[in-house]
């Protein structure tokens, strides 16, 4: 793991959890993320698992600047023991260089968001696999559908899926529905719910077809302009 590239990724870490509201709940939004369970990320800082417990539910005092690094570097080491799987996901969000004209926002939220509060954040109606929306989201991708299918290539659509892939993909500028789901379907990778933003009137039904294949929540967003989705999206965090 490059120096370099492994201070950037720590110090980003680190000052989330210290400007966080809640440094526990973020300690255990970061140790999940990173797929690591209490007794793994323990065991790397020589303590008891019971400390971390305390710590995230908020039964100790919010740990120091010293504590919060001993947490973020062990949390490195687990990964990079793994293989680097957040190591690699994290070079692709810093290597990011996208159109602002076609990606409109990225956010990771601070604590996780079910899929109903995300479709009523955006004045949304599920068009299928409502079943599936108690899902937990860990951020959003907003996009100008039209300009992104024609302009980016698929790297570039596999970085807008942030730091996880359990993520509203949000395409604004729709006409029918199919196109999106067409491009999620050939890129391979399905997010945590796709939402369609646009002047129609109901999606096309290849669209829905091609969401109940990849078992993905499916909502059209009736908000009436992509200023006040995007209001919608940041008030979920």
């Amino acid at each position: 793991m490059p120096e370099e590239v492994r201070d950037r990724i720590a110090r980003w870490i680190a000052g989330d959890i210290t400007l966080s509201e809640s440094p526990g709940v973020a300690i255990k939004l970061w140790r999940e993320r990173f797929g690591i369970n209490q007794p793994a990320l323990s065991k790397v800082m020589k303590i008891s698992p019971s400390v971390i417990s305390d710590y995230e539910a908020g039964r100790r005092k919010s740990p120091g600047a010293a504590t919060i690094k001993k947490i973020v570097d062990a949390l490195l080491k687990v990964d990079e023991l793994h293989g680097g799987k957040m190591f690699k996901v994290f070079s692709q969000v810093f290597g990011t260089q996208l159109p602002p004209e076609i990606v409109l926002e990225i956010r990771e939220y601070t604590t996780p968001v079910d899929g109903k509060a995300i479709v009523k954040a955006v004045a949304g109606e599920v068009a299928t696999n409502k079943e599936l929306l108690e899902r937990k989201l860990f951020g959003y991708t907003v996009i100008d559908g039209h300009k992104a299918i024609l302009a980016l290539s698929a790297d570039d659509f596999r970085r807008l899926y942030g730091l996880t892939t359990e993520r509203a993909l949000v395409f604004t500028g729709v006409t029918t529905g199919r196109s999106p789901l067409v491009a999620v379907k050939v890129i391979g990778i399905t997010p945590g719910m796709v939402v369609l933003h646009g002047d129609f009137k109901a999606v096309d039904d290849l669209g829905i077809k091609i969401a109940e294949i990849l078992k993905v929540p499916l909502v059209v967003s009736k908000a009436p302009t992509v200023s006040e989705l995007l209001t919608g999206l940041r008030k979920c965090a």
